[in-house]
């Protein structure tokens, strides 16, 4: 009995980068004239971050000069488009993935490191990021792209810190992807 082989099948077809960045900046003009203003992850993190403080100790969230500031009686933190954009590029990703045949449970790592390793430089690197996208107030998405597409001058100064801070850490770190 022949084997079948799926290789040919589970080729993985990537769009242009260009395209893609066509469609970032075509949805980047959608999202200021719905809502106003432009996409943004790092504040749908807050916003979970201050609706668990608020469930697991609401005495201390409420005397909290900086959870205070998001709780009201009447609507959940979790009450922002901002919440409801995060959930949709997970469900958006994932559709994107099932429908790639892409969906699968595995940790890409170079030859050179362990997974654990992988994992753990991972976990401190997105905690890093989070807690400068949190100074910066606002991340990637927020403070850099939307923040470039009004031609804010701190938009294009996240942007220049972002990619130009990858680089550079990217020499030092490079063993753990090559």
């Amino acid at each position: 009995m022949k084997k079948f082989d799926n290789t040919k099948q589970n080729r993985h077809i990537y769009w242009n980068p260009y395209f893609g960045g066509l469609l970032l900046g075509l949805l980047i003009i959608f999202t200021f004239y719905i809502t106003g203003r432009g996409l943004g992850a790092s504040g749908a993190m807050k916003s979970s971050v201050v609706a668990i403080v608020d469930t697991v100790t609401p005495k201390h969230a409420e005397n909290n000069a900086y959870y205070s500031k998001f709780i009201n009686d009447d609507k959940s933190p979790l009450n922002t488009w901002l919440v409801l954009e995060a959930l949709g590029v997970l469900v958006g990703a994932f559709l994107s993935g099932a429908l790639t045949g892409r969906i699968k449970l595995k940790v890409q790592h170079s030859p050179k490191i362990t997974k654990k390793r992988r994992l753990i430089f991972a976990l401190i690197g997105g905690i890093l990021f989070g807690l400068g996208a949190q100074i910066a107030r606002g991340c990637t998405s927020g403070a850099a792209l939307s923040g470039a597409a009004v031609l804010s001058t701190g938009g294009f100064i996240t942007m220049i810190t972002i990619f130009g801070g990858g680089y550079l850490f990217a020499y030092f770190f490079r063993k753990n992807w090559i």
